[in-house]
């Protein structure tokens, strides 16, 4: 039974029976007269259509439905394993591969694996390795397979397929590239984009329209649904949220600029942070285990939090009222209905979310704050995998991502 998706779908073909197999898909499954009414085409024409997609094995006849009487008509949906699409979710030290069919089912998931991304030729390829690896080792035909969509970092025009933030070695569109080196058609995408899309699609969000993801992790983005659609931008960036001039200080971002939210609320700046504090003779468990400081990363100190280290706890709170400082603007500038928090730094639950609450309350303008929600994320780690793989699909059926 397929799991109606919860955004707004536009369609970029004009094919009628692409149309209806794009809204079967996205809604779930129905009877032609149910489907004829919903897309203003007559049953007779719905029925030709229908019929066309069943010989071509992209729809299927799930049976009769009960009714009160009179002839019992037949419900009609896509049929779950005629495509699958491919999700790759690229993070600074592990990745996830992801196997989504046409029904929105995660079929497979191949948990963490180990990886180091860095802006060389060694780690494009390793990347490459692994989404062959994960692909061979599939018992489903492999024509059905119908793309790969790869979640990175930084700045990343989907359109076009340049990452300009990480192997952007020569000017042919890195999505190009990959495409080359493992044989199926790639789709580039932000990961807090991705992240985003996928809780918006079957995640947090329930009827809201105006929703804004926040991805918390070594970087810091969000992403924007609006009216019910992801919102780009003109040039495909729209979310950097984390390159926010903020702070008055000296602090380097990753952007080279001095003063942004990154440089005091993100994951990267929480390593800054600790190693300063370790150095200045505070005392943490993590030492215990770790005695260089510089080798002591973000996943550490998320960990050393949730096991009660006082100095993880106090850094992490610290971080919290820094973001939720951000949030507040965002909330006052969108007036959304819904904020998401997502991403690595929430694992340490309250010890991050409640700092942001209060500095989001504090901030922000309480008649905009009152109509906006705040919920963690549902989908957790599945979030940008899931984003990933639907948004490969919406290439398939032809809609308006």
């Amino acid at each position: 039974m397929s799991r109606p998706l919860r955004v707004t779908a536009n369609y970029k073909t004009k094919d009628p029976a692409g149309i209806i197999l794009g809204y079967l898909a996205n809604h779930g499954n129905m009877t032609l007269p149910e489907l004829g009414k919903r897309l203003n085409i007559s049953v007779p024409k719905v029925t030709v259509l229908v019929n066309e997609l069943r010989n071509e094995g992209l729809v299927s006849d799930y049976g009769k439905v009960d009714s009160s009487g009179g002839r019992k008509p037949n419900l009609y949906g896509v049929a779950a394993d005629a495509a699958y699409f491919v999700g790759v979710d690229v993070k600074q030290s592990h990745l996830t591969i992801g196997l989504l069919d046409l029904d929105n089912a995660l079929v497979k998931n191949s948990g963490k694996m180990d990886y180091e991304l860095t802006n060389t030729v060694e780690s494009r390829d390793r990347l490459c390795k692994h989404i062959l690896d994960f692909i061979n080792g599939l018992s489903i035909p492999k024509d059905r397979i119908k793309g790969v969509g790869i979640n990175l970092s930084g700045r990343v025009n989907y359109r076009t397929g340049h990452s300009y933030s990480y192997f952007h070695f020569d000017d042919r569109p890195l999505s190009e590239i990959v495409e080359e080196k493992i044989g199926f058609p790639v789709f580039l995408e932000n990961d807090s984009r991705a992240m985003a899309y996928g809780e918006f699609c079957l995640g947090a969000v329930e009827s809201e329209k105006d929703v804004l993801f926040l991805n918390l992790d070594y970087g810091i983005a969000v992403g924007i649904l609006m009216g019910g659609e992801l919102y780009y931008g003109k040039s495909g960036y729209a979310g950097e949220f984390g390159h926010m001039p903020v702070f008055n200080n000296e602090y380097i971002c990753r952007c080279g600029k001095k003063g942004c939210l990154e440089t005091e609320a993100a994951g990267w700046a929480l390593e800054r942070m600790f190693r300063d504090k370790i150095r200045e003779g505070s005392s943490s468990l993590i030492t215990t285990k770790i005695p260089d400081p510089e080798s002591i990363t973000m996943d550490d100190i998320v960990e050393a939090a949730i096991s009660d280290d006082v100095l993880a706890i106090e850094l992490i709170a610290q971080l919290g009222d820094n973001i939720g400082r951000g949030i507040a603007s965002l909330i006052n500038v969108f007036n959304p209905e819904l904020v998401i928090l997502g991403g690595s730094l929430l694992a340490t639950g309250d010890y991050i979310g409640l700092p942001i609450k209060t500095a989001i309350n504090k901030y922000s303008l309480s008649l905009v704050n009152n109509d906006t929600r705040l919920v963690h994320s549902k989908l957790g780690e599945e979030a940008g995998l899931l984003g990933a793989c639907l948004l490969v699909r919406n290439r398939f059926l032809g809609i308006h991502d």
